[in-house]
């Protein structure tokens, strides 16, 4: 390839001026396909909104999207929040159907504008105090799993005694 050649494909791969981006469904099995995916994912510099759903993907930790604010990482293989890019403005974060069984990492997303949150279909979700764990770690967020904030998410750890409760019928 010639120099003007490699100029000429680079212009069309804009990658830089990306604003909104699904790669989704890639089947990203080789190793060759990873490693360019996540070549592309470092060239996002503004890319606001950005779905990656049922990738394979487990690892992103390299990667920062300084602008994003809606992500979608659903059906992925990822096991831990430290996993996940660097997203400092993320307000929506899509995480359902990956494999992330503890909670303690939350306090990595602790500063951002984290307004939703989905998990479900996490093992995480099963953990006693679910709602409550996430909502204490993520002060700024709203909604969880599609459902709004209740008031018994706020109770303080150990407190709700409506978890304690059983009901006969």
């Amino acid at each position: 390839m010639t120099e003007k050649e490699r100029w000429e494909q680079w212009l069309q791969e804009d990658w830089e001026n990306c604003v909104s981006l699904n790669l989704s469904y890639q089947d990203l099995g080789d190793p060759y396909q990873i490693d360019n995916c996540k070549r592309i994912l470092r060239r996002l510099i503004r890319v606001e909104r950005l779905w990656l759903v049922d990738n394979s993907l487990t690892d992103l930790s390299a990667i920062c999207l300084p602008r994003c604010k809606e992500l979608k990482l659903s059906k992925n293989h990822f096991t831990s929040f430290r996993q996940l890019p660097k997203i400092p403005e993320i307000q929506h974060l899509s995480l359902d159907e990956n494999n992330i069984t503890a909670l303690n990492e939350l306090s990595a997303l602790k500063y951002a504008p984290l307004e939703s949150l989905i998990l479900k279909r996490n093992p995480c979700e099963f953990q006693e105090n679910y709602r409550q764990l996430v909502f204490s770690n993520l002060p700024n967020l709203k909604m969880l799993d599609g459902i709004l904030k209740l008031p018994e998410d706020c109770l303080p750890l150990g407190r709700n005694f409506l978890s304690k409760l059983c009901t006969i019928l």
